[in-house]
């Protein structure tokens, strides 16, 4: 069974609800906008694809939601749900460009009936291009693999991450589909544990063969010889090839340096941001109790501060190549990254 994380239907969006993994498969439906922000912001649903996907359908549940005759007043009724959406991750620039692309073709609508149809239908288009998407990106990530092969993977980039199928874990898919027998390390992810949850689940859901270390055991991993390449999914790219990810990216990709194992990531072109710098990103910033407990548990005294970013920096110096749908750039980036859109035209 294709694990598929999010869809419309009946005139409702369906998740998975991923804080209930891997205890439980539980589908949860929404026909409420504001409910679709809650759940991206709680982690209901997560991963740079999928809430960019999920924005889009919070803006198709806010067209049928909106009570106005008018077409300002049900673009009004847009640009607001648009922002509380948007709100909820600031980080990841799929949520940006979901929300965008629905606003697009909301505003070319001439009548109310018109822009319900096309902003509920635009949605349903991208969920679809999507999982498209990263079967071409697996295909393209597939190559730099090879027979036996040991990959890492960081946090979830799989099918959970997206529509369906995956970036990173689309990639590694894709390899094992091309007849070449490998395995996976997946890191276990701290604080809410993507990697041991949800890529565990998902590999093991799908008969690849996965072995998950706490975080704190990559460089153990990459000394000892255990790894051949690593992998990794994106929230947001620059031009410049600076990568923001999932806290503990960073370190994995320093480590991956240190003992000359390549470091790739894995992302659609709608990840890239091509206008910001990288001190014009914001990093989220998590509520402490994700550090200090695990479930009801306490893990730390009370009072204590807490530092507890979402995401990382990974400069481009130690990035071997990134993958997308248009094929792989490689250093340097500026250049490469430029090529891929170019092709995309």
């Amino acid at each position: 069974m294709e694990l598929r994380t999010v869809e419309w239907k009946n005139d409702s969006v369906v998740m998975i609800d991923q804080t209930k993994l891997p205890n439980e498969l539980v589908f949860v439906k929404y026909t409420d906008f504001n409910d679709v922000a809650n759940a991206i912001r709680t982690l209901v649903v997560r991963g740079a694809p999928a809430i960019g996907v999920s924005g889009a359908f919070g803006l198709a549940l806010a067209v049928l939601q909106s009570s106005s005759e008018t077409l300002d007043g049900l673009l009004s009724d847009l640009e607001n749900a648009k922002k509380i959406l948007f709100d909820t991750r600031p980080t990841a620039v799929n949520l940006s460009w979901g929300l965008e692309k629905i606003m697009d073709v909301a505003k070319q609508g001439k009548t109310v009936s018109e822009i319900r149809d096309t902003v509920i239908a635009k949605a349903k288009q991208m969920a679809e291009e999507d999982i498209n998407t990263n079967k071409k990106m697996g295909k393209n990530g597939a190559e730099l693999f090879q027979d036996n092969d040991t990959i890492m993977t960081h946090c979830n980039a799989g099918a959970l991450a997206t529509v369906a199928y995956g970036t990173a874990l689309g990639v590694i898919r894709a390899t094992k589909e091309s007849g070449k027998k490998i395995k996976v390390i997946a890191t276990e992810t701290r604080p809410v544990q993507q990697g041991s949850r949800l890529t565990a689940f998902e590999l093991k859901h799908d008969g690849i063969d996965v072995s998950l270390i706490p975080d704190t055991a990559v460089g153990y991993t990459m000394a000892n010889s255990l790894v051949n390449g690593v992998v990794v999914g994106a929230d947001r790219i620059l031009r410049t090839g600076h990568v923001f990810n999932k806290i503990g990216t960073y370190q994995v990709a320093t480590m991956a340096k240190k003992h000359s194992i390549p470091f790739y990531v894995a992302a659609p072109l709608s990840t890239f941001d091509l206008e910001s710098r990288p001190e014009d990103v914001i990093i989220e910033q998590r509520k402490a109790s994700e550090v200090t407990g695990i479930g009801d548990k306490k893990t730390a005294p009370d009072g204590i501060n807490v530092i507890n970013p979402a995401f990382d920096m990974t400069p481009p110096e130690l990035i071997s190549g990134i993958i997308t749908e248009n094929g792989i750039a490689k250093p340097p980036f500026q250049e490469s990254i430029k090529e891929l859109f170019e092709a995309k035209k």
